[in-house]
């Protein structure tokens, strides 16, 4: 049965999409069947995978108006076991024509019902902002992830992305789950990095995942060449750390 996972944190710049890219390139690599779902209106996701942004007809905003189906957005991309439906700048309208819709935030998990069988993860790359799109995406996952940066101000907002999560639990989706807390731009030369390291291990514990995904000149090339981070250096740091990320979430969910 196919797992949804949300890779959600309202702050921005904190490697959402670098995880989301490679995290389901990584699991595509380990035979995983995957879809990635790009619900953030900048489309990085889709255009950091290969595709041409400005040639997206069918993508998350048709899938969320419900004008098509998740199977007619579906698109290969040249990764293995790895499909996409990609998103388009016109995304930054669907919170304002959703507003009076009944049932507007579930919108994407009724899109989603007759292809999560057809996947083992389904990951979502959420939008820099608790806003209807996100929380679509929370409505429909299973579980979420959030990436962490390990700087000063890593912590902040986290407080209200744990209570936007309270409430879609208590409110939309009884069953969602912190898959994990994910540290990310870990400069081991730096004091503060280990410090909030430190800091975030201490609080939050076994919630924290073991792997730290470390800051890596290949992994901010990668997006610029349209290729994963496996497709672009598979010797690379930034590659090694996404492919034990995977592996720990496969163990996790066996």
């Amino acid at each position: 049965m196919g797992k949804i996972i949300a890779i959600a944190n309202q702050k921005g710049g904190v490697g959402k999409t670098t995880t989301s890219v490679n995290l389901a390139a990584s699991l595509g690599v380990l035979e995983k069947k995957v879809l990635l779902i790009d619900a953030d209106p900048q489309a990085n996701a889709t255009s950091g995978i290969g595709i041409d942004v400005e040639t997206v007809e069918i993508g998350t905003y048709q899938l969320l108006e419900h004008s098509n189906t998740a199977k007619e957005a579906i698109i290969k991309t040249e990764t293995p076991n790895l499909d996409i439906i990609p998103a388009h700048i016109d995304l930054v309208a669907i919170e304002i024509e959703l507003v009076d819709k009944d049932q507007r935030e579930y919108m994407l998990k009724n899109a989603l019902a007759d292809i999560k069988e057809d996947y083992d993860y389904i990951l979502i790359d959420c939008a820099p902002s608790l806003g209807l799109l996100t929380l679509n995406a929370l409505t429909a996952a299973d579980a979420v992830i959030i990436p962490i940066q390990c700087e000063y101000f890593a912590l902040e907002g986290l407080g209200k992305l744990l209570n936007t999560i309270k409430s879609v639990q208590k409110i939309h989706n009884e069953a969602l789950d912190i898959e994990g807390l994910l540290l990310t731009m870990y400069d081991s030369r730096l004091r503060l990095s280990n410090q909030v390291v430190d800091e975030v291990q201490k609080h939050f514990n076994n919630m924290v995942f073991q792997t730290i995904i470390q800051r890596n000149v290949r992994l901010s090339e990668a997006p610029s060449y349209g290729e994963s981070i496996i497709n672009y250096d598979a010797s690379s740091k930034g590659a090694s750390n996404y492919l034990s990320l995977a592996k720990e979430i496969i163990n996790k969910n066996s």
